[in-house]
């Protein structure tokens, strides 16, 4: 079975009150899951590597054969794909927790894409409603 996963984390002021957004679909494009939640002061970036971190935590309860990840950030999805390098402390914390999580899965893959892609728009609203303390 394939599973899609559209994540996206944003920060009000960077740093500032930080919300994820996560959208589980099947293969063809049907919604499973949608999940929105406040987490704290965070960066932009760490909402980001948070909202894939509680997806996958989603996803490994439907034990997918493959997994595509879809996320609008291209720095997390480069480093995530060995591109460009962890400095911040913070982040290479969690991106240690995501190459963990991977290992759960048969095939995963990281894939940018444009916030303006229906589904990751979808994700980008649950985390303005997490933010506003609409779910």
């Amino acid at each position: 079975m394939e599973l899609k996963l559209y994540t996206d984390g944003g920060a009000r002021g960077n740093p500032g009150p930080g919300a994820i957004g996560v959208l589980l679909c099947d293969s063809s494009g049907e919604e499973m899951v949608r999940h929105g939640d406040c987490i704290g002061q965070a960066t932009n970036n760490i909402a980001e590597y948070c909202a894939l971190i509680a997806g996958l935590e989603i996803a490994r309860q439907h034990n997918p054969d493959v997994l595509s990840c879809f996320l609008d950030s291209e720095l997390v999805v480069k480093q995530l794909t060995g591109l460009y390098k962890v400095k911040n402390e913070s982040m290479k914390k969690l991106f240690g927790e995501v190459k963990e999580l991977e290992t759960i899965f048969n095939d995963i893959s990281f894939t940018h894409v444009p916030r303006t892609h229906e589904k990751m728009r979808i994700a980008d609203k649950l985390v303005n409603q997490a933010l506003d303390g609409d779910l």
